[in-house]
């Protein structure tokens, strides 16, 4: 990693009961684990200055929601409304950006859902971080359960929560851990972006 680089990850998400936040804090785990990265969780239920704020100040933004009759949460959505002040002055133009999501189904149309953040994250002028991982665990026969991306996901990170566990019991252990790779991802390609243009501007 490049030295003397820091840089900060938002995981901005909502959760309606729970298991998403558990996904969210995996997420945020990932990217705090590498020096030089913080990362900042951050409830968009609560839309106020202080969100505006971090997310302005963040090198990049992990949307996640869970998965609601196919589609994003009206939670996030609202939320997703809120930010075109943001989207008309381009303030998150050039920032990373990802996604993650949960559904009680395996499928649960979450991939619906993952588009659609990457969408959002496109009209404010993002650059996509993919998840970066092969498929895993239900891919073949003998594909583990525990294995990362077990639900064969590549646009972000998807979780599956049964609708009768609670969150302390789901998402698995698999999939937080995938979340947790997102994070890391992010926070990466974050270091050597803000490492690129440092450079960039030294040169100059």
């Amino acid at each position: 990693m490049p030295e003397n680089v820091t840089v900060t990850v938002a995981v901005a998400f909502h959760s309606g009961y729970g298991h998403t936040a558990r996904q969210a804090r995996a997420v945020a785990a990932g990217a705090g684990s590498l020096p030089g990265a913080q990362a900042e969780l951050c409830d968009v239920a609560v839309v106020d200055d202080q969100l505006w704020e971090t997310l302005a100040a963040a090198d990049a933004i992990v949307f996640g929601a869970p998965t609601y009759m196919g589609s994003q949460s009206a939670v996030f959505q609202a939320f997703a409304e809120a930010s075109a002040p943001v989207w008309m002055e381009q303030g998150w133009a050039g920032k990373l950006a990802a996604g993650f999501t949960n559904s009680a189904g395996v499928s649960g149309d979450k991939l619906n859902v993952l588009v659609s953040l990457s969408l959002f994250a496109a009209q404010h002028g993002m650059n996509w971080v993919s998840l970066g991982l092969p498929p895993g665990g239900e891919y073949s026969t003998t594909g583990p359960p525990e294995d990362l991306n077990r639900l064969g996901g590549f646009l972000g990170a998807m979780a599956q929560s049964p609708s009768d566990l609670g969150p302390d019991d789901a998402p698995s252990g698999a999939d937080l851990r995938t979340a947790e790779h997102l994070g890391r991802r992010v926070a990466e390609t974050a270091i050597e972006q803000v490492a690129g243009r440092t450079a960039l501007a030294l040169a100059r």
